[in-house]
């Protein structure tokens, strides 16, 4: 499997369920009482939660761990990622009422996106050609 090709994907896909996962986390609490009324009410549930975490976990460790091996050897988009981590599990196990819960976890979410993001600028997603031109001076 050609990992040039897999990275950016993985990238896109850990991007976009970090980011799911902090609206999630934003939105739930909100209309907590509501969701069942428009049939969304599992959503409230800490399975999808958790699930949601480890979803982004694993495609995090993968992508940017192997990204950071392979090609950039950068640990900005690591450190990004663990620092997400942490603050959605530091929001989870400190926060006693939902409202700062709902607050500081999208936080820890949209930085991992960010380091998703990162990591894909860093493993040069671009596959096409970038050519040095130089003019020159015309007499």
């Amino acid at each position: 499997m050609d990992f040039q090709k897999l990275s950016p994907r993985l990238d896109n896909i850990g991007i976009t369920a970090s980011t799911l996962c902090a609206i999630h986390c934003a939105v739930v609490p909100l209309l907590f009482t509501s969701l069942p009324l428009v049939g969304l009410g599992f959503l409230a549930n800490a399975w999808v939660e958790w699930g949601m975490i480890i979803f982004a976990l694993v495609i995090g460790v993968y992508s940017i761990g192997l990204s950071y091996r392979r090609t950039h050897r950068r640990s900005v988009p690591l450190f990004m990622l663990v620092s997400g981590f942490v603050i959605i599990m530091g929001g989870h196990a400190f926060t006693t009422t939902g409202k700062y819960e709902a607050m500081i976890v999208p936080v820890g979410g949209l930085l991992i996106a960010a380091a998703h993001y990162i990591n894909y600028r860093y493993t040069g997603a671009c596959n096409h050609d970038h050519k040095t031109y130089k003019l020159e001076k015309v007499e």
